[in-house]
């Protein structure tokens, strides 16, 4: 365990640490908005275009980040117009530079005379090797997609829930899709170290599928899965430090894989948390609106402090019990 904690003391795991915070922070925020437009595998479509940017970085000598940061966007701007026009729908427009951008990467990289393995610290992640500049380009690019994420939530949330209200109420639409759709492009090479760029897309929905389960409003989805985006990436890396002094286990997968976990163990809290909401809502009235008094013997008194949830419905108040919902009416009670 000495081991293991003198780890966190080495400058390579303190930066690897530092990106993982920063990267589970920013990806988390952007898909929040991702997958309320319904178009969570758009992540999936900007990391294959960014392959094709990667590889353009060493053919040309250029910064394989950089690059990979502007075809991203180039390519991210092409979904979003091509989905907004019509000419063909967003999984269409996904597919194509799905496979066009990794075919073009791999192409790109044979021929500057690059091997698998250059390529392969892309596109799975290679977060322990990340270098001092790495970092501060990671660091500056998540501010820039949180400031933007969380400052324009409110017009952000609005276009991506209903553009044709969001329209009607003066918002440049447009403006703001192709806005997500670059700050969703800059998130994928900001995770791109951290998780690789075929991993990146469980990074920016996981998270906020997992919050969805237990939160009911969008700021609090967009927090909890901030939050959890956060646990997973950190918790990821020293599960992978852990693992390694018997095996060679990588961060990225790691990560995934623990975020997966986290939604699999809310799934049941998520099912019993709707189910519970559904019982304190107020329900209609059914046939002339009459109650039906409860038949069987109702020794338990009702009250503000009997223990069980009360349902506000019109001018009295309901108990759910035993799953009836009793309202007091002289003697007895009656049942909903």
């Amino acid at each position: 365990m000495s081991e293991f904690l003198d780890l966190f003391s080495l400058p390579f795991m303190q930066r690897a640490l530092i990106a993982a915070l920063f990267a589970g922070l920013a990806a988390p925020a952007v898909g929040t908005y991702l997958v309320q437009r319904r178009m969570a595998l758009m992540g999936d479509g900007i990391g294959h275009v960014a392959v094709t940017g990667v590889a353009i970085g060493l053919l040309t000598g250029l910064s394989p980040t950089w690059a990979a940061v502007v075809v991203a966007i180039l390519g991210a701007i092409a979904i979003e117009l091509i989905r907004e026009r019509g000419h063909a729908n967003g999984d269409v427009a996904l597919a194509l530079l799905f496979y066009g951008g990794l075919a073009g990467g791999v192409l790109i990289t044979g021929i500057a005379g690059q091997g698998a393995a250059t390529l392969q610290s892309y596109l799975f992640g290679s977060i322990l090797t990340i270098s001092v500049s790495d970092v501060l380009f990671t660091m500056a690019l998540a501010a820039v997609v949180l400031v933007v994420a969380i400052g324009l939530m409110p017009q952000l949330f609005a276009v991506a829930q209903d553009q044709e209200f969001a329209q009607v109420a003066g918002l440049r639409v447009r403006t703001y899709n192709l806005l997500v759709a670059v700050l969703a492009a800059v998130t994928v090479t900001v995770a791109m170290r951290t998780v690789g760029l075929l991993l990146v897309s469980a990074l920016l929905v996981v998270p906020v599928a997992t919050a969805q389960q237990v939160s009911r409003s969008f700021r609090t989805t967009l927090f909890a899965a901030m939050a959890l985006g956060v646990a997973a990436s950190i918790g990821g890396l020293a599960l992978a430090a852990y693992l390694s002094f018997d095996a060679a286990v990588a961060p990225g997968p790691t990560i995934v894989l623990l975020s997966l976990a986290g939604f699999v163990v809310t799934l049941p809290l998520g099912a019993w948390l709707r189910r519970r909401h559904r019982l304190r809502e107020p329900f209609p009235e059914v046939g002339n609106g009459e109650h039906l008094e409860v038949p069987e013997k109702h020794d338990h008194v009702h009250g503000s402090d009997c223990g069980h949830p009360a349902v506000p419905h019109g001018d009295h108040v309901d108990y759910v019990h035993d799953g009836h919902r009793h309202a007091a009416h002289g003697s007895h009670y009656d049942e909903h």
